[in-house]
């Protein structure tokens, strides 16, 4: 286990040059965020008991808030027509009200069914892939993006501490991280990954996920080549400080070879084109190169509706539909769609009732998905009441928290009463 003290002699000796980075003009935050991930190659420790190295999960945040009545679609109320008259989505079969379209069925008998722009989770859910969470959310909910988002990413009513996947690595790895345990697609880490001991690496794109010493100091090119040819200088001792630094440079290296050149390898499938299904494809390649990263985490932004919902979520929707598609079927061409679980969430729903100016304004609970074939596809639990209400907006029906236990315990097979805190009720969402 790494010393405080020996960590951050190691975040100077990375920040002074012998570093990676994602961008320039964001070295610092991105040094601060993904040193810890750089760690010896002595000291991964997968096949711990119990913890199945195999298995991966994904998470894809979405950001802003999405509109969860306008995604998972309760068609059969007249409550939800009543409170959106002009940007309710109409029932199957319907004609088409002005630029709402039309819900893809989901289940006829309770009258849920998706978004018209969400054909790739309708393929997702009509091959059994795809799992639909309703009314999820936490307990005196925070309407406040950046407080909600603590929230979800720490799994703590306030928002403060560390991160659920941060701890979930912090109990799993005995305090030993993990060289490349994390990787998230992004300028900085979100607060989700990060732990007291094990934190992520975190770079938006492969080809700038290198060492850029020379850049700062070209008189360092000659050490850090000799570095690295040796991994020790031979007159460094083998457990000075200065060799876990020389150490250090070098699984930097290495690690940033590797997911350069997984990332560079074509793809089995088609993509679509669109941010996320950039990140999903990059991620995509490095579970194909059978790397030991865990947890991969992904973003797409843009679903604070307040104004004009209607175009901008349809569009927002059709690319996280059809990235998700892709990557699943990308998985499968792989032979690694049995090793993966993706979780889709946001920090929070809309309110019940659309506003003046053709939008939704913030709300509280909204559903969540889960995508895999290790997955039990379909609708679970029950949709909030759409009259009901908690100052205009729905009342959880479902803890997130109790999503992430069913994830850690039954996916992961981490002991979530430990990571979380506490125990929560869990819903039946993994097979087997």
């Amino acid at each position: 286990m790494i010393d405080p003290c020996t960590a951050f002699s190691r975040r100077i000796f990375i920040r002074n040059g012998m570093a990676l980075a994602s961008l320039a003009s964001t070295i610092p935050a991105f040094i601060q965020d993904t040193a810890l991930g750089m760690v010896s190659q002595a000291a991964r420790n997968p096949g711990l008991a119990g913890v199945p190295d195999k298995r991966i999960l994904v998470i894809v945040q979405l950001g802003g808030g999405n509109d969860g009545l306008n995604t998972v679609v309760p068609y059969g109320s007249a409550d939800y027509f009543n409170a959106r008259p002009s940007i309710g989505i109409q029932a199957p079969g319907a004609a088409a009200s002005g630029q709402a379209g039309v819900a893809l069925e989901l289940d006829r008998k309770i009258g849920i069914g998706l978004h018209p722009s969400l054909r790739g989770f309708k393929e997702l859910y009509d091959g059994g892939q795809l799992a639909v969470l309703q009314g999820v959310g936490y307990p005196n909910p925070n309407r406040s993006h950046f407080t909600s988002m603590d929230i979800w990413h720490t799994a703590r009513p306030g928002g403060k501490g560390d991160g659920w996947i941060g701890r979930y690595f912090d109990n799993t790895c005995n305090g030993t991280p993990l060289q490349d345990g994390a990787i998230c697609i992004g300028r900085t880490a979100p607060l989700a990954m990060l732990g007291k001991i094990q934190n992520p690496v975190s770079f938006e794109s492969a080809d700038l996920f290198r060492w850029m010493g020379t850049e700062v100091d070209r008189s360092m090119e000659k050490a850090y080549e000799e570095t690295n040819r040796a991994g020790v200088l031979p007159d460094v001792p083998e457990r000075s400080q200065a060799a876990f630094l020389m150490r250090t440079a070098l699984d930097a290296q290495v690690s940033s070879d590797r997911i350069r050149e997984a990332v560079s390898r074509p793809m089995k499938a088609p993509w679509p084109a669109s941010d996320l299904a950039r990140q999903l494809r990059m991620i995509a390649a490095m579970i194909g190169a059978d790397m030991q990263t865990r947890v991969f985490y992904a973003t797409s932004s843009g679903f604070d509706t307040h104004a004009g919902q209607l175009g901008t979520h349809a569009r927002n929707l059709q690319q996280v539909g059809d990235a998700l598609a892709a990557f699943q079927k990308e998985l499968k061409a792989q032979d690694n769609d049995q090793r993966v679980i993706t979780l889709v969430f946001s920090e929070f729903g809309r309110r019940v009732k659309q506003n003046a100016s053709g939008g939704t304004d913030h709300g509280t609970a909204a559903p969540c998905f889960l995508i895999g074939t290790p997955v039990k596809a379909g609708v679970h639990g029950t949709h909030p009441s759409l009259t009901d209400l908690d100052d205009g907006d729905l009342k959880f029906t479902q803890d997130f928290r109790g999503v992430y236990a069913a994830l850690l315990d039954d996916w992961m097979k981490a002991p979530s009463s430990k990571v979380l805190g506490g125990t929560f009720t869990k819903p039946k969402i993994i097979r087997g």
